[in-house]
């Protein structure tokens, strides 16, 4: 199922970025500037799914990170991090500061993501691939507990190439967890190149369909479009839920766009983050 907007709504935010999405991608630069390094391409894509989630969907209380009525959100593919510590960060889980020490040992944001850490964070996933499974089980407590608490999962294309998604997929439907909606950052590279060349996962959401899942697909920067997906997703009643987002990787950054080189760098210099500011800036 498509989520419906107009030609213009969908042209408006294909070619513009408003302010709001502009700033949380600054914060991902403010932490690679702090850090000189991270996982560039695979945050920027996800800025507008967390947006949405944090500023509008999920329940939560930042003073209370483990409130036990809360929303978990899980970000399976741990090392585009840099965008949910954006979010973290901007929703007051931890002081802003934190941003500029990424990867430093005098602070608690590593290059992948620790429960133990950082508040906010759900589960530790510097392993690809199990985000899924942590997520069926945490749906299922819920259930058991008669919590309203609703479990999302946000995994990166590249990662579903692991076993541990599809069986965590069939346990999923087999519950009817209709408590879980997973969101698939479809941008279509993963660290060493498309995913069409590595293991391709077309047709992706027939796959997703024949193991139980109710399936949508969306623009993942369209605003509008990722609201009325995870408005329909949170009405399920029967079945487990699937949003695959087309991104943009490097999304904000044109020299980062659909560039494989840019999924991770292990050493930006002032100049590089100079430039990304300046690209932030001048994007339509």
């Amino acid at each position: 199922m498509k989520c419906e907007t107009t030609v213009n709504e969908v042209l408006d935010e294909l070619h513009t970025m408003d302010e709001r999405s502009r700033y949380l991608r600054r914060l991902v630069l403010i932490a690679l500037e702090g850090g000189k390094r991270g996982h560039l391409g695979s945050s920027m894509s996800l800025i507008e799914i967390f947006r949405v989630l944090y500023d509008e969907v999920l329940d939560y209380r930042a003073d209370e990170p483990k409130w036990i009525e809360r929303d978990r959100c899980i970000l399976s593919k741990g090392h585009g991090c840099l965008a949910l510590y954006a979010l973290l960060a901007d929703k007051g889980f931890f002081p802003m500061d934190e941003l500029k020490r990424f990867c430093h040992s005098d602070g608690i944001l590593g290059g992948h993501p620790e429960a133990s850490k950082v508040p906010g964070i759900e589960a530790s996933t510097g392993a690809l691939g199990h985000g899924l499974s942590i997520g069926v089980g945490m749906a299922l407590a819920a259930r058991m507990q008669r919590r309203k608490s609703r479990v999302f999962v946000v995994m990166g294309d590249g990662e579903i190439n692991e076993g541990s998604v599809w069986e965590a997929a069939m346990s999923a439907s087999k519950h009817k967890l209709n408590n879980l909606i997973g969101m698939v950052d479809y941008n279509k590279l993963q660290s060493y190149g498309p995913t069409r060349e590595v293991l391709d996962l077309e047709p992706l959401a027939d796959k997703w369909t024949s193991f139980g899942f109710a399936v949508q697909e969306v623009d993942g920067h369209n605003l509008n479009q990722l609201r009325a997906a995870l408005q329909v997703a949170c009405l399920s009643q029967d079945k487990p839920n699937m949003i695959i987002c087309h991104t943009v990787k490097g999304k904000g950054l044109p020299f980062a766009e659909h560039n494989p080189k840019w999924h991770h760098k292990s050493s930006l210099r002032a100049e590089d983050i100079a430039n990304m500011y300046a690209a932030l800036e001048a994007y339509p």
